[in-house]
């Protein structure tokens, strides 16, 4: 590309502060979920949708958008989401009612689909030569889940602050920034051989995952045996099944489903869903355990979250650089197994226990996610043709957006479903209203604010009861992703191919390597 050194190490900066900038947002949310309650209302489920719009429409568009900045330059479509994702920003810091805040958030999420493969994929063409680009991929790495853990100490600091508007529109300043510094250091790039947009491909992907999220986090309050939820989630399979058909049918396939036939690919494509299912499942349960159980306020919660940041900030940048030593296998499958670790410790955490029960645990899933987010993205980046950055980066991002919406679905309805059976064997007020009563049970938040307004005794007595209710629930929920993790961490060891010191072989891209090399990697 002909760019000089310094401007290549500050197209990176340019690139990691955006970055930042919009991995906070899948967080930063969480810490602000119990104000939102107490000033908007919101039930349990409409949490959920607020923290999972963002992520179904980010997720969605992420292989339309990525592509598109294959076809028609990548800076300008990086441009373009700034302005997006500020517009977003500014919609939901001032909506009045969950419904607008979660239509904000999705707008957010186009912004951010627009912008986030073109982080990555810019990353790949100014950073040619595989030393520098396995350290740009390092620092890349550690920004996302470094962006991912300080949301909620951001969140909180502005809470204590502001009003919980003030976590969205912190983001309007930094996208100015970021489009006047992209308009000067930012390079452009794109592929002169790319494919036509693929509009019924993106249109199903968003539909099938938006029917299979909404029947998972509207189970709880609708019963699992709802027409209604049985129709969306056999609807979510055939929409699914039908995006996987047309993919491989027609002959410019927004998802290319010839890169998942290699395992190097496709393990990591898998491990890095699985990694995000888990640390985006864990903040939202976490958040509100340490505010609306152990009593902290959002800024304090986000303060104690930090040990989660500290392990990625320090050990993501050097991840990479391990896994080319030692093998990405082996570091990969640590990752995961510390995170799995992390995950069971929390899982037995109780009502009457302390933060210094959270310290070792949160710890073990920084350094966790710090091993494995990096060498898994660099696998998937590496396997790839150059030329086909923004759809590689782009699946790779899909990945992570899919995997942390799922670990919210997931996990938040298996706690809502203990927490509501909970609420409902053993009725603590009686004669309350039947809108009170429903507010008890959308809630451990809701059951607080009324438990604050009921005669002392009672009060107390429904205090307790709803965070004996959310904490076993929470627990569940943990033990689940225990399991979900523990056994990624089995396949990997088991499917993963190990990558040595030696710079040959796997690490050159596809269109690098020959066809009987190719051939034997396929196979």
């Amino acid at each position: 590309m002909g760019t000089s050194k310094r401007r290549r190490w500050a197209t990176l900066a340019v690139l990691c502060v955006t970055l930042l900038l919009i991995s906070l947002d899948n967080t930063v949310l969480n810490v602000a979920l119990p104000s939102v309650v107490r000033s908007l209302g919101a039930s349990s489920s409409q949490l959920q949708w607020m923290v999972d719009a963002y992520a179904v429409v980010f997720a969605g568009l992420l292989l339309s958008l990525g592509a598109l900045g294959d076809r028609v330059g990548r800076k300008w479509v990086f441009i373009a989401g700034l302005v997006v994702f500020g517009g977003g920003s500014a919609f939901a810091a001032w909506s009045g009612s969950p419904d607008r805040l979660t239509l904000a958030r999705a707008v957010m999420g186009i912004g951010a689909a627009a912008l986030m493969p073109c982080t990555l994929s810019i990353l790949t063409n100014v950073f040619t030569h595989e030393r520098d680009r396995v350290r740009a991929i390092g620092i890349w790495s550690g920004t996302t889940g470094l962006g991912v853990a300080l949301g909620p100490i951001l969140g909180g600091f502005l809470l204590a602050h502001f009003w919980w508007g003030s976590v969205f529109l912190v983001n309007l300043p930094v996208a100015v920034v970021g489009v006047v510094a992209a308009i000067w250091l930012v390079p452009n790039s794109k592929n002169p051989s790319s494919t036509r947009p693929d509009p019924v491909g993106a249109g199903l992907s968003i539909l099938g995952l938006g029917l299979l999220l909404w029947g998972i986090i509207e189970a709880p309050g609708r019963g699992w045996s709802s027409p209604l939820i049985a129709g969306a989630l056999a609807a979510a399979g055939v929409v699914i099944a039908s995006f996987l058909l047309w993919e491989r049918r027609i002959d410019h396939p927004m998802l290319p489903l010839r890169f998942f036939a290699r395992r190097r690919y496709s393990v990591a494509i898998g491990a890095l869903a699985l990694v995000l299912f888990a640390l985006l499942g864990m903040f939202f349960l976490m958040t509100q355990y340490l505010q609306f159980v152990l009593g902290y306020s959002p800024l304090e919660a986000g303060i104690r979250i930090a040990p989660v940041a500290l392990a990625l900030l320090v050990i993501a940048p050097m991840s990479v650089i391990v896994a080319h030593r030692v093998g990405t296998k082996y570091v990969v499958t640590g990752g995961l197994a510390m995170i799995a670790l992390g995950l069971a410790l929390l899982s037995r955490t109780t009502v009457t226990g302390t933060y210094r029960d959270c310290i070792g645990p949160f710890l073990l899933l920084g350094i966790g996610v710090a091993l494995a987010l990096a060498p898994c993205t660099e696998s998937v980046m590496g396997s790839i043709p150059k030329e086909e950055a923004g759809v590689g980066s782009a699946t790779n991002d899909t990945a992570m957006q899919v995997g942390g919406a799922l670990g919210v679905g997931v996990l938040g309805t298996v706690l809502n479903l203990h927490y509501q059976h909970a609420m409902a064997s053993a009725t603590t007020l009686a004669g309350v209203p039947a809108y009170v009563q429903k507010l008890i049970d959308s809630s451990l938040g809701g059951a607080l604010v009324v438990a604050q307004r009921a005669p002392k005794k009672e009060g107390v007595a429904l205090a307790v009861l709803a965070r004996h209710a959310f904490v076993s629930g929470m627990d569940q929920a943990l033990v689940i992703a225990t399991v979900v993790v523990g056994i990624a961490a089995v396949l990997v060891v088991v499917l993963l191919p190990n990558r040595g010191p030696s710079p040959g072989g796997e690490d050159r891209p596809m269109a690098d390597r020959g066809q009987p090399q190719l051939a034997s990697e396929l196979g």
